[in-house]
Order: C-alpha cells, then sequence, then structure tokens
C-alpha cells in the first residue's frame, strides 16, 4: 500500500497560519547562528588590524550587535518552542479524536479480533510520537538544512578546496543513514507490537483482578507478564545494537572530517593558502556543518518512529465498518414490534460452518418468547441479528415489515434494549450510568425509572445517593445492584423491542426474585425476547422457542411442550432434578 501523503499532511491545514510562522521563525534563528562565526571572522581578521580607537569603538558596536542577535534568536527560539509544541499537541488531539470516533463506527466483528491494549496503544503512544514528527520534522529539517547549506556556502568562499574535501564524506553518510533507515524502521515496528502486546497484557490482567485473586493466581499473572516484558526487552535491544552500530559509524566519520579540517587547514596556513582567522573561522563552521548533518541523521529515527505511527494510524482508519447505513436508509417513526426470521444462515466470520441455517420464525408486536436451548447453538446470535449488531449471510430479518439492513442503524438501535447477564457499569455516578440510556433525561425520569426497576431504595442508602461514585465497572456494587442499574437505563430509554439475555442467570434468589419483579415490568407491553437457561423463569412466555443445532425442533407454551414429552420436556425435567 503506497503512504498516503496528501492524507499526512492535511492534518496541517487548520493550523498552516501558526505553522509557517513557526518555521519563519526557524529559519531567522538559523540565519543568525550562522552570522555569529562571520562576525568572529571579521573581528579577528580585519578589526583588530586597525588602529587601537577605531577597533575597540568596532568592537563595541559588534558586541552590540551579537547581543541584538542573541535577544532575537532567544525570542523566536521561544516561539518555536511554544508555539510549534503547541501546533504539535494541537494535531495530536485531531488525530486521536478521530481514530476514536472511527473506532466508535467499526462493528462487533472489528472488536472480537481485537486487543483492547492495542488498541489503547494506537490512541495514545503511536499518535504523540506522530505528533513529535509533525511538529520537530519540518521546523528541524528547515533549520538544519539552512545551517548546512549556509555553513557550506561560507566555507566554500573560505577555502574551496578544503571544503569540497570535508564534503567528500558525505556519501558515506548518506549510504549508513540510508541501511539503518531500513532496520531501525522495522524495530521500532517491532517495538510498537510488543508494548501494544504489553498493554493488552496489563488490561486483561488487571480488569479480571478480582478473578486472578480468587484463584490465587498471581504468580501465572506474573509469569505471563514477564513473558510479554521479556519479549519487549529483546526487542529493545535488538533496537539498541542496530542504533549503536548506526551511530558509532557515524562519529567515526566525523572525527575523521575534523582531522581532514585540522591536518589540510594547518598545511594550508603554512602555504600561505589560508590564515589563522580563516582557519578558526572554518572550525567554527565545522560545528555548525557537523551539528546539522548529525540531527538530520538522528531525525531519521523521530522520523521512522512517527511514519511508523502514522500508518498504524491508517491500518485503523482505512478499516471500513461491516455494518454500515445504505444510501437513504429509513428513519423509523412508529414501531409495533413484529419481528420476523425469514430463512436466517449465519456464520462469524473467522468459521467455516453456520452457527444458524435457513432459521424461520416470527414475533408478534408485543409478543412475550422465550429462547432456550443447549448453550452455542446461537441464540444469543440470533437476537444480535435484529439490532445489526452483526449482519445475516442469507435471508433477511424483518422489523414491522422492513429489512433491518433498509434501516437507518441510529434508528434502529434506539427501538431496542437490551439487558444481558454480563452488565457493564461505567466508571462515574449512579445517576450518569442510569442517564446512559437517555443522555437527555431529566433527574426526575431518571428517579422514575429507577424505582421502577426496584433499584431507588438501594441506591439511596448509598452515601451520595445518585451521586455515588461506583468505581470502575461497578466494582462497588452487588451483582444484582448492577443488574437493576441496567434494567433502570432500559426502562429510561423506553424501546418497544425488549431482549433479555440471560439476564438473571448469575444471581442469587433474592435478587432474582427482585429483577424477576423489575423486568416483567419492563416486558409490559413490548415484544419481548428472552434467553433463558433457568426455565422455571420462563414458564409464563407466551411461547417458548427451542433451539438446537438443527434449528427451532419445538415451539409452544410451557405446557404444551411438556405435554410432547420432547427436547424441552427433557432439558426440564434434568433441570428439575439438579435443583432437587
Amino acid at each position: 500500500m503506497s503512504f498516503p501523503i496528501k492524507k499526512f499532511f492535511s492534518y496541517y491545514k487548520p493550523y498552516l497560519g501558526l505553522f509557517l510562522l513557526v518555521l519563519a521563525c526557524a529559519f531567522i534563528t538559523s540565519i543568525v547562528d550562522l552570522v555569529f562565526p562571520l562576525l568572529v571572522r571579521f573581528i579577528t581578521k580585519d578589526v583588530l588590524e586597525e588602529d587601537l580607537t577605531i577597533a575597540l569603538s568596532k568592537v563595541y558596536w559588534i558586541g552590540g550587535l551579537m547581543l541584538l542577535l542573541v535577544v532575537i534568536k532567544n525570542i523566536g527560539n521561544f516561539f518555536v518552542d511554544y508555539k510549534g509544541h503547541e501546533v504539535g499537541a494541537r494535531m495530536e488531539s485531531d488525530l486521536r479524536k478521530e481514530l476514536f470516533a472511527h473506532m466508535q463506527k467499526l462493528s462487533f466483528s472489528f472488536y472480537d479480533k481485537e486487543k483492547t491494549g492495542q488498541l489503547m496503544s494506537r490512541l495514545t503512544n503511536d499518535l504523540l510520537l506522530l505528533s513529535e514528527l509533525y511538529h520537530h520534522g519540518p521546523e528541524d529539517y528547515l533549520k538544519y538544512s539552512v545551517r548546512l547549506i549556509g555553513a557550506f556556502i561560507i566555507l566554500f568562499f573560505i577555502n574551496a578546496p578544503l571544503t569540497i574535501a570535508v564534503f567528500c564524506f558525505l556519501p558515506f553518510l548518506v549510504i549508513f543513514g540510508l541501511y539503518f533507515n531500513k532496520i531501525l524502521n522495522k524495530a521500532y515496528t517491532r517495538n510498537k507490537e510488543r508494548i501494544a502486546d504489553i498493554n493488552g497484557q496489563v488490561e486483561d490482567s488487571l480488569s479480571g483482578v478480582r478473578v486472578v485473586k480468587a484463584f490465587a493466581n498471581e504468580h501465572l499473572e506474573i509469569k505471563k507478564f514477564n513473558i510479554e516484558n521479556n519479549r519487549f526487552l529483546d526487542s529493545r535491544k535488538k533496537t539498541y545494537k542496530a542504533e549503536a552500530y548506526f551511530y558509532n559509524c557515524f562519529e567515526t566519520i566525523i572525527q575523521l572530517i575534523t582531522i581532514t579540517v585540522i591536518i589540510f587547514g594547518s598545511a594550508s596556513i603554512v602555504s600561505y593558502k589560508l590564515d589563522l582567522a580563516d582557519l578558526i573561522t572554518f572550525l567554527l563552521y565545522i560545528g555548525y556543518l557537523i551539528e546539522p548533518i548529525q540531527k538530520l541523521i538522528h531525525m531519521s529515527t523521530q522520523f521512522q518512529e512517527g511514519i511508523t505511527g502514522f500508518q498504524r494510524f491508517m491500518e485503523i482508519m482505512n478499516k471500513k465498518p461491516t455494518i454500515e447505513n445504505k444510501r437513504n436508509a429509513i428513519t423509523l417513526t412508529e414501531v409495533h414490534g413484529e419481528i420476523e426470521f425469514r430463512q436466517v444462515s449465519f456464520r462469524y466470520e473467522e468459521q467455516l460452518n453456520d452457527i444458524l441455517v435457513k432459521l424461520s420464525l416470527h414475533v408478534k408486536p408485543g409478543e412475550y418468547i422465550a429462547l432456550v436451548g443447549p448453550s452455542g447453538v446461537g441464540k444469543t446470535t440470533l437476537c444480535s441479528l435484529i439490532p445489526r449488531f452483526y449482519d445475516v449471510s442469507d435471508g433477511e430479518v424483518l422489523l414491522d415489515g422492513i429489512n433491518v439492513r433498509d434501516i437507518n442503524l441510529q434508528s434502529l438501535r434506539s427501538i431496542v434494549g437490551i439487558v444481558q447477564q454480563d452488565v457493564y457499569i461505567f466508571a462515574g455516578t449512579v445517576m450518569e450510568n442510569i442517564r446512559y440510556g437517555n443522555p437527555t433525561a431529566s433527574d426526575e425520569e431518571v428517579f422514575t425509572a429507577a424505582k421502577k426497576a426496584n433499584a431507588h431504595e438501594f441506591i439511596m442508602s448509598l452515601p451520595n445517593g445518585y451521586q455515588s461514585e461506583i468505581g470502575q465497572r461497578g466494582v462497588r456494587l452487588s451483582g444484582g445492584q448492577k443488574q437493576r442499574l441496567s434494567i433502570a437505563r432500559v426502562f429510561l430509554k423506553n424501546p418497544p423491542i425488549l431482549i433479555l439475555d440471560e439476564a438473571t442467570s448469575a444471581l442469587d434468589n433474592e435478587s432474582e426474585n427482585f429483577i424477576k419483579q423489575s423486568l416483567e415490568s419492563l416486558a409490559k407491553g413490548r415484544t419481548t425476547i428472552v434467553i433463558a437457561h433457568r426455565l422455571s423463569t420462563i414458564r409464563n412466555a407466551g411461547k417458548i422457542i427451542v433451539l438446537t443445532e438443527d434449528g427451532i425442533v419445538e415451539q409452544g407454551t410451557h405446557e404444551a411442550l411438556l405435554a410432547q414429552d420432547g427436547v424441552y420436556a427433557h432439558l426440564y425435567s434434568k433441570q428439575f432434578k439438579i435443583k432437587v
């Protein structure tokens, strides 16, 4: 894939005026640097040869000029450091906002395959390195290029043969630079991959810290972390080895240049082709000549890191959502809640076999149905097709007679409420978590939703009521409390279609009774699909669908299915015996 140059430079556009001003200041400071040795040469070669009184007067004037140049240079450097970094930070912020917004658009299938730590690394480390390139890259290239070209022109006029001799070493620097650039680019890419792996390992371990401690497996997590950490260490060691070769070879060439100047410059003085003042000036400019070369070569590291960060940024930006709105997608205005699956087949991208095969099912508006069956037969997957978390491989899903692929995603998902077994609670307050169901809801509406979910009483018992902080993933709440908050969230959303995915299976009996009351209240007047392992919780369902690897094998009321003495009766009998 070719490098997207136009896209890369497009991020300068909002700040182009300020950035050009930064470059202008960098250019001025570089010119000022080149003037100082010329002033020294003028003093040593011309001024000191004049009458003492006149010489002192000129020295004072030149000293004043030097002070003025120092002030100009410091003001310019201050502006470059301050505003230049600000431009880089603003661009980094823009990149991060764009990347995060794009991540929000990507489908479930993308997150099924990606690690959170890897994605966090791209949002933080990669963009930080990229912002350094955006800021320092053009500014430093301009600054050091001006110094390099300016020093060459001045040295050429002082002594052309000696200058040409010095520049004969430059091809070797270029060859070393190009060769090691390739090696270092691979090394920096590998380092980023390794640190992203560490981020993923840490994120996984810390998120599951309670499970780790419950099983006393701290040693196992430390072992897993050490494996990733050692891989990163090995990667860094290889990088440092390549850098050592690179910089030492470069330093050797620099020393050869200095020796050349000293030997041939001294010989020129002896042969009267160069005077002492010119040799002093030449040696001063050699510093101005060598430093830009050192900096420009050193910048290859920054360049490679920044370009690698941009390539990793574009890897994500180039990923297209597998679930997108059609052109002229329909926005729902009135929803009755009729759902129909017509000859639906589905498989996940990485799987060869279909999980669902030509499955057909009709759910009437306001109907309460239950999906039961062994684990892994596609109950949750079937429900995920309604809000288009995934798209069918074949067939179609209809909502009120409209193919869900023809409905605007925002509109579609706004009318589906989901209560899951694994509740996700955001860090923040109780109020913020419930209001997530409807960000524009008033406080009174939040209170009402909490009461309907049987959550108001326990919320008021918290230290700060609805303003209580509940920690990352709601760690300060019990399973039943978190579940009631999730139900309150859905009450606030007030969707016409409700999906309950194992919503009570992980709770104790007391919590389950609270949740059952809340869910029964929530389901009134809505099309409701319940996925349940506890068959005792769905006896009152209007219709029970029994799903196996062969598809829908039975459907009917609880009593009718028991009378059939088929799969459902077997599952119910087995579960009943276990409870006894």
